[in-house]
Protein backbone atom coordinates (compact mmCIF):
# COMPACT_ATOMS: atom_id res chain seq x y z
CA UNK A 1 0.00 0.00 0.00
CA UNK A 2 1.27 3.32 -0.75
CA UNK A 3 0.26 5.90 1.86
CA UNK A 4 1.55 9.33 0.87
CA UNK A 5 -1.02 11.47 1.61
CA UNK A 6 -2.58 13.76 -1.16
CA UNK A 7 -4.63 16.56 -0.77
CA UNK A 8 -6.84 17.35 -2.95
CA UNK A 9 -8.14 20.96 -3.03
CA UNK A 10 -11.65 21.30 -4.26
CA UNK A 11 -14.59 18.64 -4.20
CA UNK A 12 -16.42 18.93 -7.47
CA UNK A 13 -16.39 16.38 -9.80
CA UNK A 14 -12.70 16.13 -10.93
CA UNK A 15 -11.85 16.60 -7.13
CA UNK A 16 -14.03 13.44 -5.92
CA UNK A 17 -12.79 11.25 -9.32
CA UNK A 18 -9.57 12.19 -8.53
CA UNK A 19 -9.92 11.04 -4.69
CA UNK A 20 -11.70 7.46 -6.06
CA UNK A 21 -8.70 6.69 -8.35
CA UNK A 22 -5.80 7.11 -5.68
CA UNK A 23 -7.34 5.82 -2.99
CA UNK A 24 -7.55 2.53 -5.31
CA UNK A 25 -4.54 2.95 -5.41
CA UNK A 26 -3.45 2.53 -2.23
CA UNK A 27 -2.82 6.28 -1.77
CA UNK A 28 -3.80 8.37 1.61
CA UNK A 29 -5.95 11.66 0.52
CA UNK A 30 -7.67 14.41 1.59
CA UNK A 31 -10.05 17.02 0.34
CA UNK A 32 -10.02 20.06 1.26
CA UNK A 33 -13.27 22.08 0.78
CA UNK A 34 -13.77 25.69 0.71
CA UNK A 35 -17.94 25.63 0.40
CA UNK A 36 -20.45 24.19 2.92
CA UNK A 37 -22.11 21.86 0.64
CA UNK A 38 -19.60 19.36 -2.00
CA UNK A 39 -20.75 19.02 -5.30
CA UNK A 40 -18.72 22.27 -7.11
CA UNK A 41 -20.50 23.35 -10.32
CA UNK A 42 -22.69 20.35 -9.86
CA UNK A 43 -25.63 21.47 -7.79
CA UNK A 44 -29.12 19.73 -7.88
CA UNK A 45 -32.39 21.39 -6.33
CA UNK A 46 -35.25 19.04 -5.13
CA UNK A 47 -38.79 21.00 -5.48
CA UNK A 48 -41.28 20.53 -3.22
CA UNK A 49 -42.60 18.58 -5.54
CA UNK A 50 -40.31 16.31 -6.09
CA UNK A 51 -38.84 17.92 -9.02
CA UNK A 52 -34.70 17.37 -9.20
CA UNK A 53 -34.02 20.96 -11.01
CA UNK A 54 -29.98 21.13 -12.20
CA UNK A 55 -28.24 24.59 -11.46
CA UNK A 56 -25.11 23.30 -12.44
CA UNK A 57 -24.28 20.55 -14.85
CA UNK A 58 -26.49 18.94 -16.45
CA UNK A 59 -26.38 17.11 -19.80
CA UNK A 60 -24.00 14.77 -21.53
CA UNK A 61 -23.80 12.89 -24.37
CA UNK A 62 -22.87 9.18 -26.16
CA UNK A 63 -19.52 10.63 -27.13
CA UNK A 64 -18.72 11.32 -23.53
CA UNK A 65 -17.41 7.95 -23.09
CA UNK A 66 -15.74 8.00 -19.97
CA UNK A 67 -18.53 9.55 -17.66
CA UNK A 68 -20.61 6.98 -19.50
CA UNK A 69 -18.33 4.45 -18.11
CA UNK A 70 -18.01 5.84 -14.71
CA UNK A 71 -22.22 5.93 -14.28
CA UNK A 72 -22.04 2.63 -15.37
CA UNK A 73 -19.01 1.30 -12.65
CA UNK A 74 -21.01 3.23 -9.81
CA UNK A 75 -24.66 1.99 -10.91
CA UNK A 76 -26.27 5.50 -11.99
CA UNK A 77 -28.97 5.06 -14.23
CA UNK A 78 -29.55 7.92 -16.93
CA UNK A 79 -32.09 8.89 -19.27
CA UNK A 80 -32.91 10.74 -22.26
CA UNK A 81 -33.72 14.37 -22.52
CA UNK A 82 -37.35 15.11 -24.02
CA UNK A 83 -37.59 16.98 -26.97
CA UNK A 84 -40.46 16.14 -28.37
CA UNK A 85 -43.33 18.10 -29.48
CA UNK A 86 -43.51 21.55 -31.13
CA UNK A 87 -40.55 24.16 -30.13
CA UNK A 88 -39.86 27.81 -30.27
CA UNK A 89 -37.24 29.74 -31.85
CA UNK A 90 -37.42 33.80 -30.91
CA UNK A 91 -35.27 35.76 -33.56
CA UNK A 92 -37.12 39.31 -32.30
CA UNK A 93 -39.48 40.91 -29.62
CA UNK A 94 -41.98 41.69 -31.91
CA UNK A 95 -42.16 38.83 -34.43
CA UNK A 96 -44.20 35.85 -33.34
CA UNK A 97 -41.82 32.75 -32.52
CA UNK A 98 -40.89 30.39 -35.15
CA UNK A 99 -42.03 26.66 -34.48
CA UNK A 100 -39.64 23.80 -34.96
CA UNK A 101 -39.76 19.95 -34.27
CA UNK A 102 -36.48 18.10 -33.47
CA UNK A 103 -35.27 15.21 -35.19
CA UNK A 104 -35.05 12.06 -33.40
CA UNK A 105 -32.12 11.46 -36.17
CA UNK A 106 -30.32 14.11 -33.69
CA UNK A 107 -27.86 13.41 -31.19
CA UNK A 108 -29.73 12.76 -27.80
CA UNK A 109 -28.53 14.32 -24.88
CA UNK A 110 -29.24 12.49 -21.32
CA UNK A 111 -29.41 13.67 -17.40
CA UNK A 112 -28.91 11.61 -14.85
CA UNK A 113 -31.78 10.13 -13.06
CA UNK A 114 -32.64 11.29 -9.78
CA UNK A 115 -30.59 14.46 -10.42
CA UNK A 116 -26.93 14.91 -11.33
CA UNK A 117 -26.37 15.16 -7.52
CA UNK A 118 -26.57 11.39 -7.40
CA UNK A 119 -23.20 10.92 -8.72
CA UNK A 120 -21.24 13.06 -6.61
CA UNK A 121 -23.26 11.69 -3.55
CA UNK A 122 -22.08 8.21 -4.88
CA UNK A 123 -18.24 9.35 -5.23
CA UNK A 124 -19.13 10.98 -1.48
CA UNK A 125 -19.55 7.33 -0.74
CA UNK A 126 -16.70 5.41 -2.25
CA UNK A 127 -14.36 8.18 -1.13
CA UNK A 128 -15.74 8.48 2.21
CA UNK A 129 -17.12 11.93 4.21
CA UNK A 130 -14.06 11.20 6.58
CA UNK A 131 -11.74 12.24 4.24
CA UNK A 132 -13.41 15.85 2.98
CA UNK A 133 -12.80 18.55 4.83
CA UNK A 134 -15.61 21.13 3.95
CA UNK A 135 -15.67 24.94 4.80
CA UNK A 136 -11.73 25.07 3.98
CA UNK A 137 -10.89 27.39 1.92
CA UNK A 138 -7.24 27.05 0.79
CA UNK A 139 -5.01 30.90 0.88
CA UNK A 140 -1.46 29.50 0.64
CA UNK A 141 0.51 27.02 -0.86
CA UNK A 142 4.39 27.02 0.39
CA UNK A 143 7.38 24.04 -0.41
CA UNK A 144 9.01 23.39 2.78
CA UNK A 145 12.04 20.97 1.60
CA UNK A 146 10.03 17.59 0.51
CA UNK A 147 6.42 18.36 1.10
CA UNK A 148 3.83 20.97 0.66
CA UNK A 149 2.30 22.89 3.32
CA UNK A 150 -1.25 24.33 2.58
CA UNK A 151 -3.06 26.88 4.83
CA UNK A 152 -6.39 27.26 4.87
CA UNK A 153 -8.23 30.62 6.00
CA UNK A 154 -8.15 29.67 9.28
CA UNK A 155 -4.48 29.41 9.76
CA UNK A 156 -4.47 25.87 10.04
CA UNK A 157 -1.74 24.05 7.90
CA UNK A 158 -1.92 20.52 5.97
CA UNK A 159 0.96 18.77 4.89
CA UNK A 160 0.95 16.59 1.84
CA UNK A 161 3.47 14.90 -0.19
CA UNK A 162 1.85 16.01 -3.59
CA UNK A 163 -1.07 18.84 -3.82
CA UNK A 164 -3.33 18.28 -6.57
CA UNK A 165 -5.81 21.85 -7.12
CA UNK A 166 -9.30 21.13 -9.04
CA UNK A 167 -9.71 25.17 -9.10
CA UNK A 168 -10.47 26.82 -11.83
CA UNK A 169 -7.11 27.83 -12.87
CA UNK A 170 -8.34 31.25 -13.23
CA UNK A 171 -9.41 31.35 -9.58
CA UNK A 172 -6.54 29.63 -8.23
CA UNK A 173 -3.50 31.80 -9.30
CA UNK A 174 -5.98 34.87 -8.04
CA UNK A 175 -7.12 33.24 -4.53
CA UNK A 176 -4.45 31.16 -3.36
CA UNK A 177 -0.32 32.75 -3.03
CA UNK A 178 2.43 30.82 -3.84
CA UNK A 179 5.88 30.60 -2.46
CA UNK A 180 7.64 29.91 -4.41
CA UNK A 181 6.15 32.05 -6.84
CA UNK A 182 4.63 30.22 -9.93
CA UNK A 183 5.82 30.07 -12.83
CA UNK A 184 5.20 33.76 -14.63
CA UNK A 185 3.53 31.57 -17.72
CA UNK A 186 1.65 29.70 -15.70
CA UNK A 187 0.06 32.51 -13.93
CA UNK A 188 -0.28 34.43 -17.29
CA UNK A 189 -2.20 31.38 -18.75
CA UNK A 190 -4.61 30.83 -15.98
CA UNK A 191 -5.71 34.33 -15.92
CA UNK A 192 -6.61 33.69 -20.04
CA UNK A 193 -8.34 30.30 -18.88
CA UNK A 194 -12.39 30.80 -19.61
CA UNK A 195 -14.16 29.51 -16.22
CA UNK A 196 -16.80 26.91 -17.15
CA UNK A 197 -20.09 28.01 -16.35
CA UNK A 198 -18.79 31.30 -14.90
CA UNK A 199 -21.28 33.69 -16.48
CA UNK A 200 -23.86 31.67 -16.75
CA UNK A 201 -27.41 32.14 -14.95
CA UNK A 202 -29.61 28.80 -14.83
CA UNK A 203 -33.01 29.00 -13.86
CA UNK A 204 -35.67 26.58 -13.14
CA UNK A 205 -39.48 26.94 -12.85
CA UNK A 206 -41.42 24.27 -11.14
CA UNK A 207 -44.86 22.83 -11.35
CA UNK A 208 -47.73 20.60 -10.36
CA UNK A 209 -48.35 19.26 -14.07
CA UNK A 210 -46.65 19.43 -17.36
CA UNK A 211 -48.98 21.84 -18.96
CA UNK A 212 -46.61 21.75 -22.65
CA UNK A 213 -46.47 18.47 -23.08
CA UNK A 214 -50.56 17.94 -23.07
CA UNK A 215 -50.60 21.22 -25.14
CA UNK A 216 -47.52 18.92 -27.85
CA UNK A 217 -44.90 21.34 -27.00
CA UNK A 218 -41.43 20.19 -26.07
CA UNK A 219 -40.67 22.46 -23.56
CA UNK A 220 -37.53 23.15 -25.83
CA UNK A 221 -36.87 27.48 -26.80
CA UNK A 222 -34.34 29.48 -27.99
CA UNK A 223 -34.32 32.67 -27.83
CA UNK A 224 -32.42 35.96 -28.91
CA UNK A 225 -34.62 38.47 -28.21
CA UNK A 226 -35.98 37.64 -24.40
CA UNK A 227 -34.42 36.57 -21.29
CA UNK A 228 -34.93 33.20 -21.75
CA UNK A 229 -31.77 32.29 -24.35
CA UNK A 230 -32.48 28.59 -24.43
CA UNK A 231 -35.18 25.77 -22.67
CA UNK A 232 -35.98 22.52 -21.88
CA UNK A 233 -38.09 20.05 -20.25
CA UNK A 234 -37.11 19.14 -16.76
CA UNK A 235 -38.93 16.78 -15.89
CA UNK A 236 -38.25 13.70 -13.55
CA UNK A 237 -37.51 10.46 -15.30
CA UNK A 238 -40.63 8.63 -14.04
CA UNK A 239 -42.35 11.43 -15.03
CA UNK A 240 -43.65 12.39 -11.49
CA UNK A 241 -41.76 15.86 -11.33
CA UNK A 242 -41.94 18.81 -13.76
CA UNK A 243 -40.21 21.92 -14.35
CA UNK A 244 -38.72 24.18 -17.04
CA UNK A 245 -35.00 24.67 -17.18
CA UNK A 246 -32.46 26.73 -19.10
CA UNK A 247 -30.53 29.51 -19.37
CA UNK A 248 -30.40 33.65 -18.78
CA UNK A 249 -28.74 36.63 -20.43
CA UNK A 250 -25.98 36.74 -18.63
CA UNK A 251 -26.19 40.88 -18.59
CA UNK A 252 -29.44 40.38 -16.28
CA UNK A 253 -26.70 39.75 -13.53
CA UNK A 254 -27.23 42.91 -12.61
CA UNK A 255 -31.04 42.69 -12.20
CA UNK A 256 -32.67 41.53 -8.85
CA UNK A 257 -33.87 37.75 -8.57
CA UNK A 258 -37.14 39.05 -8.57
CA UNK A 259 -37.08 41.23 -11.46
CA UNK A 260 -35.22 38.12 -13.58
CA UNK A 261 -38.31 35.95 -12.40
CA UNK A 262 -40.52 38.52 -13.38
CA UNK A 263 -39.28 38.76 -16.60
CA UNK A 264 -39.06 35.07 -17.00
CA UNK A 265 -42.82 34.61 -16.44
CA UNK A 266 -44.16 37.02 -18.62
CA UNK A 267 -41.99 35.03 -21.06
CA UNK A 268 -43.35 32.03 -20.43
CA UNK A 269 -46.63 33.15 -20.45
CA UNK A 270 -46.94 34.52 -24.15
CA UNK A 271 -45.34 31.60 -25.08
CA UNK A 272 -47.60 28.63 -22.91
CA UNK A 273 -50.58 30.94 -21.86
CA UNK A 274 -51.78 31.49 -18.39
CA UNK A 275 -50.98 28.07 -17.27
CA UNK A 276 -47.14 29.21 -17.32
CA UNK A 277 -48.13 31.67 -14.65
CA UNK A 278 -49.34 29.28 -12.03
CA UNK A 279 -45.84 28.20 -11.02
CA UNK A 280 -44.96 26.29 -7.61
CA UNK A 281 -41.65 27.62 -7.12
CA UNK A 282 -39.14 29.64 -9.28
CA UNK A 283 -35.07 29.01 -8.63
CA UNK A 284 -31.62 30.27 -9.86
CA UNK A 285 -28.22 30.51 -9.84
CA UNK A 286 -26.27 33.32 -10.69
CA UNK A 287 -22.65 31.82 -11.32
CA UNK A 288 -21.11 34.92 -11.68
CA UNK A 289 -21.69 35.78 -7.88
CA UNK A 290 -20.15 32.77 -6.86
CA UNK A 291 -16.71 33.97 -5.32
CA UNK A 292 -15.71 30.34 -4.31
CA UNK A 293 -16.03 29.45 -7.97
CA UNK A 294 -15.73 32.51 -10.02
CA UNK A 295 -13.25 34.91 -9.92
CA UNK A 296 -13.67 38.23 -12.60
CA UNK A 297 -11.55 38.11 -15.12
CA UNK A 298 -9.13 41.19 -16.12
CA UNK A 299 -9.62 41.31 -19.84
CA UNK A 300 -12.73 39.47 -21.84
CA UNK A 301 -12.00 35.84 -22.58
CA UNK A 302 -13.95 33.84 -25.13
CA UNK A 303 -15.89 30.50 -23.98
CA UNK A 304 -13.26 27.49 -23.02
CA UNK A 305 -10.41 29.94 -23.62
CA UNK A 306 -7.15 28.36 -22.87
CA UNK A 307 -9.35 25.00 -21.70
CA UNK A 308 -7.14 22.12 -22.46
CA UNK A 309 -4.02 23.51 -22.72
CA UNK A 310 -0.92 21.49 -22.53
CA UNK A 311 0.73 23.57 -20.32
CA UNK A 312 -1.80 22.33 -17.59
CA UNK A 313 -0.17 18.54 -18.02
CA UNK A 314 2.69 19.64 -16.35
CA UNK A 315 3.67 19.24 -12.62
CA UNK A 316 5.44 22.33 -10.78
CA UNK A 317 7.05 23.26 -7.69
CA UNK A 318 9.21 20.48 -8.26
CA UNK A 319 6.48 17.80 -9.37
CA UNK A 320 4.76 18.32 -5.80
CA UNK A 321 1.54 20.23 -7.32
CA UNK A 322 -0.44 19.45 -9.81
CA UNK A 323 -3.29 21.52 -11.70
CA UNK A 324 -5.99 19.58 -12.59
CA UNK A 325 -10.24 20.61 -13.36
CA UNK A 326 -12.39 20.46 -16.19
CA UNK A 327 -10.91 23.30 -17.77
CA UNK A 328 -7.69 21.37 -18.08
CA UNK A 329 -9.05 18.60 -19.39
CA UNK A 330 -7.51 17.41 -23.10
CA UNK A 331 -10.74 15.84 -24.15
CA UNK A 332 -14.07 17.90 -23.46
CA UNK A 333 -12.50 20.68 -21.13
CA UNK A 334 -15.51 22.48 -18.97
CA UNK A 335 -17.36 19.46 -19.27
CA UNK A 336 -18.75 16.45 -16.85
CA UNK A 337 -16.64 14.82 -18.95
CA UNK A 338 -13.68 17.01 -19.46
CA UNK A 339 -13.90 16.86 -15.16
CA UNK A 340 -13.50 12.71 -15.58
CA UNK A 341 -10.96 12.48 -17.85
CA UNK A 342 -8.75 15.25 -16.13
CA UNK A 343 -9.01 13.22 -13.37
CA UNK A 344 -7.99 10.07 -14.96
CA UNK A 345 -4.97 11.92 -16.30
CA UNK A 346 -3.72 13.70 -13.10
CA UNK A 347 -4.30 9.60 -11.07
CA UNK A 348 -2.25 8.19 -14.58
CA UNK A 349 0.77 9.71 -13.10
CA UNK A 350 1.15 8.54 -9.88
Amino acid sequence: MNNAKIIIIGAGLSGLMIAYLLQKKGFEVIILEAHTRIGGRIETVIGTTGATMELGATWFSKPHQHLIALLAELDISYFRQHTQGISFFETMSFVPPQKFEISDAEEPSYRIVGGTATLIEKLVAEVGIQNIKTQTKVTAIKEVNNHLEVTDSDGIIYEGAKVISTLPPHLLVQTVTFEPLLPDSIQQLARKTHTWMGESIKFAVEYTRPFWRENNYSGTLFSQASIIQEMYDHSTADNKGYALKGFLNGGTNTLSEEERKAKVILQLTKLFGDDAANYVAYHEKVWRNEPLTFFPYEHLLMGHENNGHPDYKKPLLNDKLYISGSETASENPGYMEGAVVAAKNIASQF
